[in-house]
């Protein structure tokens, strides 16, 4: 995953050996014309191997159990059997599709209205949490053939005397592992329960736990039994990678390797909500178009970042596991584990968001050290070796940022419309400037925000010796005249080395790094105000408590704080002119991190202010002031009160 990743062949003897799609296509199927015209008019010229061994036994009344991995193209293998079963006459509600997660279930309905639009009238809904129930809830009154939904909010609607299913021909379990490991099982067992007996049902899962197997069991009719193996396929057409690096260097590890890998868009896996949300934050600022996908957003927000990403607007995704199932973006080229899943088969389906519809793709897999045997159980997995990687070097840096500049100013001379600037560089050459220099002064100023050789505003490279650069792009560097340095003065001896002192102000990289560009709409880098809190690491400070604190106490809207900086007792933080008095006058009393904040103007040498330059506060009596963030933490029960 360097500067440009070259992808591959899949290895002939570790690719799939079932049996090939038939070469009839689709209408070889059994499918009516006005279907296979629906899936033609998409692209699509063959069957997946799921498709292929799944519909034939649908169109046939039969039930099924499909064991497939995610991209595999078993939405299709459900939904154009389904589609078929229908009577349109009839508007009542004769097939269910039970989903795991919100985006499943609008991936479903999405794939039923762009098959089923030739059919005729075809009346679908999907209902699921998040979303008005009273909208959903009308719609099912009006009367459907389809209902597609989350297990939760389907229950619901039934208890509300708005859906029956006593007249469900189809039903169609989806991702069964994931709605058991969502705790979900018990909803769609009731569900089932509660339609006819003689209905048709297939099951679809990736893995087959014993539960699982007990509710086929129990609500499967002798299914047909299609087990792909797509887990090696999908695999296979990705080129797998491994980084090892310690916790504290792994968001300058993941930015060096955004920078230098060559990508369309990529998706990075994190475990938590939390970490989605701060990861997001921390590479925006940093000059990244990025959006976070987790459980805490609205419906709204979520169809947003899809759309975002989609029109090509967004290049970074984080997203929690459960908030990217049902995500299907083919532009997605790269899928980083930024945390380790939690087993193998999790591994496949997060890869699994690339290499789709036969693309290559590629994929990393970020450790600490102790976490090693993750990557052992995976291979044993997925019986291919992962490649180990080192995090990108200046040089790397250096390469990727050239190569994109002069794919940038090709692009400008294909498009054209370059003659005001070429008579201005023509008038500079006649006024005896050089051709050469004239060029290079243009792209240095192209460059000004990210120059071409990078000096460490990405992340700082002295805590680890730096790696040697490929040769080909150590020595296009080695061209590039190094920056002078200060000669060394004269000494009688070596003395030996000390220990760095601390310095007083923080050495980590600063949320947006000096010289990165600020996102549209903000206030300029070097127009902020740099203000001192007194608080850092030690007290367990993070950006966003930061970034909360300034904006619930203050009421300062989030682009006016700039680049935020914390060190190991103290922080430093970017603030816009306009708010720094509310902020010294709000902020006085309140509490971060259940600590009393002392919050005041840097000095302009970037030093802390002095005791007498901090603002009077009003004492403490050891009684709990009233207000909102200003109040002290109340004493604890049993504490002893302070002697006076």
């Amino acid at each position: 995953m360097s500067a440009s990743l070259s992808l591959p062949e899949p290895d002939a003897t570790t690719a799939d050996t079932t049996t090939a799609p038939d070469a009839g296509g689709f209408a070889a199927l059994g499918l009516a014309p006005a279907l296979v015209d629906a899936v033609t008019a998409k692209g699509y010229t063959a069957p997946t191997e799921i498709q292929a061994q799944a519909i034939p036994p649908l169109l046939a009344g039969r039930d099924l159990i499909g064991q497939a991995q995610t991209g595999t193209g078993k939405t299709a293998a459900f939904t154009l059997p389904l589609l078929e079963a229908l009577d349109l006459r009839r508007r009542e509600v004769q097939a269910i599709v039970l989903a795991p997660t919100r985006e499943l279930a609008l991936q479903v309905s999405d794939s039923l209205a762009g098959y089923g639009a030739e059919l005729g009238a075809l009346e679908a809904v999907t209902i699921y949490g998040g979303a008005a129930i009273g909208k959903q809830l009308a719609r099912l009154r009006q009367g459907v053939h389809v209902v597609v939904g989350t297990p939760g909010r389907i229950l619901d609607c039934m208890r509300r005397g708005a859906l029956s299913l006593d007249a469900v021909r189809v039903a169609v379990v989806d991702e069964a592992d994931e709605m058991l490991r969502m705790g979900f099982i018990d909803d769609v067992e009731e569900i089932l329960a509660a339609t006819p007996s003689s209905r048709q049902t297939a099951l679809f899962s990736a893995t087959m736990a014993p539960e699982i197997e007990r509710v086929a069991r129990q609500y499967l009719r002798e299914p047909v039994k299609v087990n792909v193996r797509q887990a090696t396929r999908t695999v296979a057409n990705i080129e797998q990678h491994v980084l090892c690096v310690s916790e504290g260097r792994k968001l300058e590890a993941l930015m060096r390797l955004i920078e230098a890998a060559d990508h369309q868009a990529m998706l990075v896996f994190v475990r938590t909500r939390a970490t989605c949300a701060e990861l997001a934050e921390a590479l925006e600022e940093n000059g990244h178009a990025t959006a976070a996908l987790h459980g805490d957003m609205s419906q709204s927000q979520r169809e947003d970042v899809l759309r975002r990403l989609r029109a090509g607007r967004v290049d970074l995704l984080i997203a929690t596991d459960v908030a990217a199932r049902g995500l299907d973006v083919d532009d997605i080229t790269h899928v980083v584990n930024f945390d380790p899943p939690m087993d193998p088969d999790t591994y496949v389906h997060r890869i699994g968001r690339t290499g789709r519809a036969g693309r290559d793709g590629a994929s990393l897999l970020m450790l600490t050290p102790r976490q090693r045997r993750i990557r052992t159980a995976i291979e044993r997995h997925t019986r291919q070796p992962m490649t180990e990687i080192r995090v990108p070097s200046n040089a790397d840096l250096a390469w990727a940022r050239k190569e994109r500049f002069k794919a940038a100013a090709l692009r400008a001379i294909e498009e054209g419309g370059l003659e005001v600037y070429e008579s201005v560089v023509a008038e500079l050459i006649a006024d005896g400037a050089a051709a050469e220099q004239v060029a290079a002064a243009l792209a240095a100023m192209a460059c000004r925000h990210r120059p071409l050789l990078p000096t460490g505003e990405v992340a700082r490279t002295r805590q680890t010796p730096e790696p040697t650069a490929p040769p080909e792009r150590a020595a296009a560097v080695a061209a590039e005249p190094a920056p002078a340095e200060p000669a060394p003065a004269p000494a009688a001896a070596a003395p030996a080395p000390e220990p760095e002192p601390e310095p007083e102000r923080p050495s980590l990289p600063p949320t947006r790094p000096a010289g990165t560009r600020p996102r549209k709409g903000h206030t300029p880098a070097d127009a902020f105000v740099e203000m001192f809190l007194g608080i850092g690491q030690n007290a367990g400070l993070r950006a966003g408590d930061l970034v909360g604190a300034v904006t619930n106490e203050a009421g300062v809207p989030g682009e006016a704080i700039g680049a935020i900086n914390i060190g190991p007792r103290s922080t430093f933080f970017g603030l816009a002119p306009d708010h720094v008095d509310a902020v010294l006058r709000k902020m006085a009393t309140a509490f971060i991190r259940g600590r009393k904040t002392f919050i005041a103007v840097a000095r302009p040498d970037g030093g802390a202010p002095g005791r007498d330059e901090r603002p009077q506060r009003p004492p403490h009596r050891g009684t709990r002031a009233s207000g909102g963030g200003g109040s002290a933490p109340p004493r604890r029960k049993g504490a002893p009160r302070r002697q006076r």
